[in-house]
């Protein structure tokens, strides 16, 4: 039954994030076909920020009503309208109607809001609802978590979305020089995408099928607190378990409700970095949710509203290799931080400061676009998908850590993780949306047709 509810763990887990995850790695697809163009990435970032309004009243309704509102129906809700809009997107993706006198792929911002919806929200409830099962566990779930960017990326690997070529292409073009029409032949370079393996439309489907797995994951959790009871009563028959997970600790209730698992000090269970509770003083409390806010504004808000400009003057497949990589950078990191789990804040302090190092690289490049450092070298394309990737990576392993520090203080502290990071990533989005697509501020061009001084 602990290898079973492993498995449920981390299938529920791949439902937190997949959706968004999803479109991030299809966008390299996305952007060819789509009116926003380069611009999409941009558009998807405010979106996503828009839908905070889930977390929102998640945590204010946490904070005033306790115990009003019940988390296990949020979460059926929540990844039912995550399937169903999944699956209108597979039929919807490409509309477009016209808005202000220009195209927009209105069915996809649309549907984009409501995944968006599903997967912030997810941050407010998935993690307190992990509290029901022993620490260990929780591991399993960012495990998961991660595997909501990483089987997305497998897939548009597979699909070999956005993937072009160069072609020397003829044009013949008429001008005319007094009485006489004289046709002149010229040859000039334009981007040719290669068609992928498979559809857009079953790309969504896939992801249509990995929340209905999340679902399915969700409803037997739900239906099995007995198990879960009952291997904690084992190994500490004098504990007391939760009776309810619609009971909402306050910051003074009880060590062992406020702690989550009331493990002794000497209980190691098998691949558990999770100690007994732990207090920190505030300024150690505070340092942490900084963290927490700083990096999830690069890494939600900042960084992917520019991810085209910074990858494309590389090429498609530069631009294809680093969404993908960078989404498998982020499980990677989970399990990292399973195997040497390093909970020092001086630690993780020096890791964000490097990942915020490899952000100001993709940064700076974004500015210089399309005519950025090392174009036309492959030396420049391997430097911005490794710098991406590594940016992903060492910022994701900070928050998973961030996450586990937290969960060993108490649950409420968990409810507080997700809605910095929410408000984090929505000051990233309001900041970059207008330098985007307001001042245009990013310039983009065809990478086949770039003219660009030596």
């Amino acid at each position: 039954m602990t290898l079973l509810t492993h498995l449920l763990a981390c299938t529920f887990g791949t439902g937190s994030w997949v959706a968004i995850n999803g479109l991030w790695v299809e966008l390299p697809l996305l952007v060819t076909v789509l009116p926003e163009q380069w611009d999409l990435p941009s558009y998807i970032t405010i979106i996503i920020q828009m839908a905070n309004v889930g977390p929102l009243f998640v945590t204010l309704m946490h904070r005033f009503r306790p115990g009003l509102l019940k988390e296990v129906a949020v979460i059926y809700v929540v990844v039912s309208v995550g399937v169903v809009a999944c699956l209108l997107l597979a039929f919807l993706w490409n509309y477009t109607s016209p808005i202000a006198g220009r195209p927009h792929s209105t069915a996809f911002l649309i549907l984009t809001f409501f995944l968006a919806l599903v997967d912030c929200t997810s941050s407010v409830t998935f993690l307190p609802f992990m509290m029901q099962l022993q620490p260990q566990y929780l591991t399993t779930f960012f495990i998961g978590e991660g595997l909501s960017g990483l089987i997305p990326a497998l897939i548009a690997l597979g699909q070999g979305s956005g993937i072009s070529s160069c072609t020397n292409v003829t044009h013949v073009v008429n001008f005319t020089t007094g009485n006489e029409t004289v046709e002149s032949t010229v040859f000039q370079l334009e981007t040719r995408y290669l068609p992928a393996n498979f559809s857009t439309h079953l790309f969504f489907l896939l992801m249509t099928v990995m929340m209905l797995a999340c679902l399915l994951a969700f409803f037997f959790l739900a239906r099995q607190p007995k198990v879960w009871e009952l291997s904690q009563q084992q190994l500490f028959p004098s504990s007391i378990m939760l009776s309810s997970f619609d009971q909402i600790p306050n910051e003074g209730a009880g060590s062992r409700l406020s702690g989550g698992c009331p493990c002794p000090k000497d209980a190691k269970g098998p691949r558990n970095i999770l100690p007994q509770k732990v207090s920190y003083p505030l300024a150690k409390l505070t340092f942490i949710y900084l963290l927490i806010a700083w990096v999830s504004a690069l890494t939600n808000g900042v960084l992917p509203s520019v991810q085209s400009y910074s990858c494309l003057p590389y090429g498609n497949t530069a631009y294809h290799l680093a969404a993908t990589l960078s989404s498998m950078a982020n499980p990677l990191a989970c399990i990292v931080a399973m195997v040497l789990p390093g909970r020092s804040l001086a630690l993780l302090g020096t890791l964000t400061m490097a990942g915020t190092g490899f952000g100001a690289y993709n940064m700076a490049i974004a500015v210089m676009s399309p005519c950025p450092l090392l174009q036309q070298s492959q030396w420049g394309d391997a430097t911005i998908v490794l710098s991406w990737v590594l940016f992903t990576g060492t910022l994701s392993y900070v928050k998973v850590m961030a996450g586990v520090i937290l969960r060993s203080r108490s649950r409420s502290a968990l409810v507080w993780y997700g809605a910095v990071e929410q408000l984090g990533s929505l000051l990233g989005a309001l900041l970059m949306f207008p330098l985007v697509n307001v001042y245009g501020f990013f310039k983009s061009a065809d990478y086949c047709s770039l003219q660009c001084p030596a």
